[in-house]
């Protein structure tokens, strides 16, 4: 079935909505979403809500509610929006966000805990891998459970919230390791908690004298725009060290929702990168990483990362080939400016951390020079400066 969109305002409490048109197929409406915890609570969390929009055979059903038994499911009604058509599985936005009976089956070198971050946490909710940064694990809440998250291990509903004791235990060692100067705010979705909370955390961390940088990473503005509201603004434009990682992956995200909510953000003075993972069916293919980059540059969201599907347990059928990645990359260098360009990356399993990945343009060396290879494969020699 056509997935059609009526996009449009009430005049009744504000908020996002799913709604039935009335005729014996559903239709999406969205209604105006200006308060996000209305949009949340209006989002599809199970296979009876999803079976008023997709054409599910009772095998379909079962099969989903499976899934669903070990992986959590939530879809906002923006990011259910951008589906153009129900019944096709294979829509990159459809394959991002619906479960697919593909997750619980395990494939071999997949692991829970691929990145071996339980290994490397010295405290709860705090992941210490690199020298000079932690990541903090704030909550393990989303807007939204993309289906090829690398924490799916979080997603198991008798796992328990950090609590801001948890937090503070966690600022402490921050403090007590005086080589640490950057915070990365993760979850899950940081935006998911309230405002008041964010304020507090936030806070928390730039007392640590030694932090000289913070990193929010989200996909608020990708699946809940909504969340980029006026009260949030005035509570992250506060902290003046502050960055925001966000994660694009198709170009068909990038819609006038998503821009105004990045808007917000710039607006506040708040730097954004981009974090895609090449997923594949979703941007596996040239032209649609070079659409999505060039979109983002054009609203000032820089491609920072490309990153390889990690191998995590539930996700196998997302995961490309190194050499897929390598390929994308090298149509990319020298036919789209080198802003639209993100670092291809793989993050080492066990913690070894992340390895940018690039084609190969240097053919050999020589004591006078090296041989180079540019993006039209041409090579030539490069002769090194004598003396």
């Amino acid at each position: 079935m056509e997935n059609k969109k009526n996009v449009g305002s009430v005049d009744e409490e504000p908020g996002g909505s799913i709604e039935e048109s009335g005729s014996d197929n559903a239709v999406l409406v969205i209604t105006s979403c200006q308060n996000w915890h209305t949009a949340y609570k209006n989002s599809l969390r199970s296979v009876e809500d999803l079976s008023r929009y997709l054409s599910l055979s009772e095998e379909d059903k079962t099969n989903l509610r499976q899934v669903a038994k070990t992986y959590h499911m939530r879809i906002t009604p923006h990011y259910f929006s951008l589906i153009k058509d129900y019944a096709d599985t294979k829509d990159p936005i459809r394959m991002q966000c619906v479960p697919s009976p593909e997750e619980i089956r395990q494939e071999e070198h997949e692991r829970i805990d691929p990145l071996s971050e339980e290994k490397t946490s010295p405290v709860p909710c705090l992941v210490h891998r690199y020298p000079d940064r932690v990541l903090l694990l704030v909550t393990g809440k989303c807007f939204m459970y993309c289906r090829h998250c690398t924490r799916k291990r979080l997603w198991h509903t008798k796992l328990a919230e950090p609590t801001l004791k948890d937090i503070d235990l966690a600022l402490t060692y921050v403090q007590d390791n005086p080589q640490i100067r950057e915070v990365i705010i993760s979850g899950g979705d940081p935006l998911t908690l309230p405002t008041e909370r964010l304020d507090y955390i936030l806070s928390s961390v730039v007392r640590r004298t030694n932090v000289e940088v913070v990193r929010i990473g989200t996909r608020s503005p990708v699946v809940m725009p909504e969340r980029i509201d006026d009260n949030l603004c005035k509570v992250l434009e506060k902290y003046h060290n502050l960055w925001v990682n966000v994660q694009f992956n198709h170009p068909r995200e990038v819609n006038p929702d998503s821009i105004a909510a990045c808007g917000k953000l710039q607006r506040c003075g708040i730097p954004i990168s981009n974090q895609s993972v090449l997923l594949r069916g979703v941007n596996d293919d040239p032209q649609v990483m070079i659409e999505l980059c060039r979109k983002l540059q054009a609203i000032r969201v820089r491609p920072y990362y490309m990153y390889q599907c990690d191998p995590v347990v539930g996700a196998w059928h997302f995961r490309t080939s190194v050499w897929r990645g390598i390929e994308i990359l090298e149509k990319m260098r020298g036919h789209t400016g080198g802003l639209c360009i993100p670092t291809y990356v793989v993050d080492g399993i066990d913690g070894k951390g992340k390895i940018p990945i690039s084609p190969n343009y240097l053919v050999s060396m020589s004591p006078d020079g090296v041989t180079l290879r540019n993006y039209k494969n041409e090579t030539f020699f490069y002769y090194s400066p004598k003396g």
